[in-house]
Formats: C-alpha cells, sequence, structure tokens
C-alpha cells in the first residue's frame, strides 16, 4: 500500500451501508489508499479537518442536460466545460451528458463536443464534473409524451442513425420508448454496446415493457415523469386495463429507476414510496437539470438555441410555456438535502442513491461510487446540514 499523502479527519465518514464517527480517509495522488477510524498519522501527510461534517464519495450524475447557463446540447466544447464546471461546484465529480430530441446533426455535435472535453479531463482536471460517457435520451420518445423537449425533434429510432451514435464509442446509458416501431433492434444495438438500456418519455403497456426487458432494458427514467400509467395505457390501448411501466418496474427486482428530489416534481410520499419499493440499491437521484442551474429566474432555452424550446425558471424549478415542469433547475447537493429531509431514508442509503447506485448502474463502481481503498480520491465534505464545503476530484481539491 502507498504511503499517504493526504488525509481527511475530524468527519463522519459516510458508507454505502453504515457510518463510521471520527474517521480518517487517506490518498496518494488519485487513490484512496486507507479508510477507517481515526488514528495518529505521519507528519507528512496534508490534512483537511472536515469540521465535524461527513465525508462521502464524490455525487454521480446519470441524467443532467445542462448547468451555468449552457446545455450540453449548445454542441461546442465551451458549453460542455462551463455546464461541468457548474456541477462540480455542486459536488457531482462524474456526470454522464444527456441529449434532448434533436437532428442528427445535432446530436453528433453534441457527442463531438462532449468526447474532446473527455479526452482533455485526462491531463486537465480543471474543466469541471468528470465525463464517464454519454446519455443518448432523445430523440427517441413517444409522441404523446415529449414534455418540455422539443417535439419536432422527437422520432422511432432508425437504424442508420443509432448505429452511428453507438459508433462513436461514447455511448454509456441509451433510452427509448418502448413501444416504438424499432425499439427492440434499438435495445440489441444498446446492448451489445453494453449500455445502461432505459425506457422513457414514453407510454408503453406492460407487455411492451417485457419486450424490452427481454431485449437488455433495466431502467426506466425519472420515475412518474413523462411515463405511462394505467389509466394512460387504457386510453392508448382501451380495454381489459393493462399495467404500466410503473407497475413493471415495481413488481421487477432487477429494474432500477430514478427521482428528480429538488421539492417541485415530487411530493414526499412519492419520494418515500421509491425509496421503500426499490431500495438504494435499485433507486438513483438524478439533476435533470438544465442550463439554468446557478443563473437568475428567467427566460432560457432547454436543448439548443438553434433546434430547443423555451422555458421559464422561477428560481425554483423550470416551467414550460403550457404550465407542465421543465427539468430542475438545482444540483445533486439539493436533491440529497431534500431526500434525507423529508424521507425516513437514513444517510448511507440518500448517499448511495447520489453514488454507488449510478456506478453501478452504468459499470463504473469499479473506480468510482464508493470510499474504498483502490477506489478514486472523488471525495466531498458535507457540512451537518448536508452544503457542500470541499470538493475533491481524482485527488486534487477543487472548490472550498
Amino acid at each position: 500500500m502507498n504511503e499517504a499523502r493526504f488525509a481527511i479527519v475530524n468527519g463522519t465518514i459516510v458508507l454505502p451501508d453504515r457510518l463510521i464517527p471520527d474517521g480518517v480517509i487517506c490518498w496518494e495522488r488519485d487513490q484512496i489508499s486507507s479508510v477507517g477510524r481515526r488514528r495518529r498519522l505521519p507528519s507528512s501527510v496534508t490534512v483537511i479537518d472536515a469540521e465535524g461534517g461527513y465525508v462521502t464519495p464524490g455525487f454521480i450524475d446519470i441524467h443532467v442536460h445542462g448547468g451555468g447557463g449552457a446545455d450540453f446540447m449548445d454542441g461546442t466544447v465551451q458549453a460542455v466545460v462551463t455546464s461541468c464546471e457548474a456541477h462540480l461546484r455542486h459536488g457531482t465529480t462524474t456526470l454522464f451528458p444527456t441529449t434532448t430530441t434533436g437532428s442528427a446533426d445535432l446530436i453528433h455535435a453534441m457527442i463531438g463536443a462532449c468526447a474532446a472535453v473527455r479526452k482533455t479531463q485526462r491531463s486537465d482536471r480543471s474543466r469541471g464534473s468528470r465525463i464517464a460517457g454519454i446519455h443518448l435520451y432523445g430523440p427517441y420518445f413517444a409522441e404523446d409524451k415529449v414534455g418540455c423537449h422539443p417535439a419536432s425533434g422527437r422520432r422511432s429510432p432508425e437504424v442508420d442513425e443509432y448505429r452511428s451514435y453507438f459508433a462513436t464509442k461514447q455511448i454509456r446509458i441509451a433510452t427509448c420508448a418502448a413501444e416504438l416501431p424499432g425499439a427492440a433492434a434499438f435495445f440489441k444495438a444498446a446492448k451489445k454496446s453494453k449500455c445502461l438500456i432505459t425506457c422513457g418519455h414514453s407510454n408503453s403497456s406492460w407487455a411492451e415493457m417485457q419486450a424490452a426487458f427481454d431485449c437488455g432494458m433495466r431502467h426506466v427514467d425519472h420515475f412518474w415523469c413523462a411515463m405511462s400509467s394505467v389509466p394512460s395505457v387504457r386510453q392508448r390501448l382501451g380495454v381489459p386495463m393493462q399495467g404500466s411501466m410503473a407497475e413493471f418496474v415495481l413488481l421487477n427486482r432487477e429494474m432500477s429507476t430514478e427521482v428528480i428530489a429538488d421539492g417541485c416534481h415530487l411530493a414526499p410520499e412519492l419520494l418515500e414510496f421509491a425509496w421503500r419499493m426499490k431500495g438504494a440499491d435499485r433507486l438513483c437521484l438524478v439533476t435533470d437539470c438544465n442550463r439554468a442551474l446557478d443563473m437568475p429566474p428567467g427566460e432560457y432555452w432547454f436543448g439548443s438555441e438553434s433546434e430547443g424550446s423555451r422555458f421559464r425558471s422561477d428560481g425554483r424549478v423550470g416551467w414550460a410555456p403550457n404550465g407542465s415542469l421543465a427539468s430542475s433547475i438545482v444540483g445533486m447537493d439539493h436533491m440529497v438535502r431534500h431526500m434525507a429531509s423529508v424521507t425516513t431514508a437514513d444517510l448511507p442509503s440518500v448517499i448511495r442513491m447520489a453514488t454507488l447506485t449510478p456506478a453501478e448502474r452504468t459499470g463504473i463502481s469499479a473506480t468510482v461510487g464508493s470510499l474504498e481503498v483502490g477506489k478514486q480520491a472523488d471525495l466531498l465534505i458535507l457540512s451537518p446540514d448536508l452544503t457542500v464545503q470541499t470538493v475533491i476530484q481524482s485527488g486534487q481539491r477543487q472548490h472550498g
């Protein structure tokens, strides 16, 4: 084991299943070297005092559109860096930039810009949250479940188009509405590309979800938002009434899902219900955050300015012109605080939902997602009220 060069002391370490009061965590270069109870450290170790706060892994966001005035779909390196820098300030050390609906050219521009930043991040760690891959979210949405995404940019999956996305080797999460023509072939291609395969913005029935599951689908985007219900499936397919996405996810242990815990999308009882039904190892916290993060209230573009749609931020959440919600405008730190304050989930469970669970679902848990020896030194110091005090990414102090 390498000798520790850096250490955090005087804090409660948050592991996936328990707390270590008055713990110490050490790292050498960019890897964690020890985690445990308080002990005497050599004088050569640089010590950071947590001042009675919590020490957690860096947050991981698998569903995020932008921040700091920029959207990943702007398709420029500067927009990607701006968004990543904004989310790092809120404790997200790893994220998956997420597409909206839009033209193939626009999506390719976004993929290219994210890939360029991802490449530079290997040597330049000052460029914000680490990009672990791209979430191909739009454009394969159901026509009646587009939400705030530009309706003109949605379509059914086309083989040549999505193959060109997968060929970039950047896509790690792939979403499609299960009822669309060509969805099965899309899911199979995504499985071949080793993606987390998800169903979202969909009005699919139980039978369509089962068919998607048989093709490799294992996750549903933002639970209760832009997804089918028994009444919506009845309206689409008639009687007898059929199960929907909600019932399929709740009954199937292999399925995971995610919640937007911003206090505006879901009431406390729904957050409590989701946690109790799925457990911390199958429920992710996501931001689904747009460019209005850390920006004043006002009018903004969701997606790119060339093909996006307008929304209004009231300082708490985004609103579409038709009065529906238009994504969140807060970071993962807010989601963690709100989930901890309005549910009975214990702190290790809440932190797991923002760290290890998304890491496991996306196949990156060998290196990030929990405080274990040998893993990346992505660390947060949170105050007792769970406000981000210090962000350490790859062993280097970035904020605080």
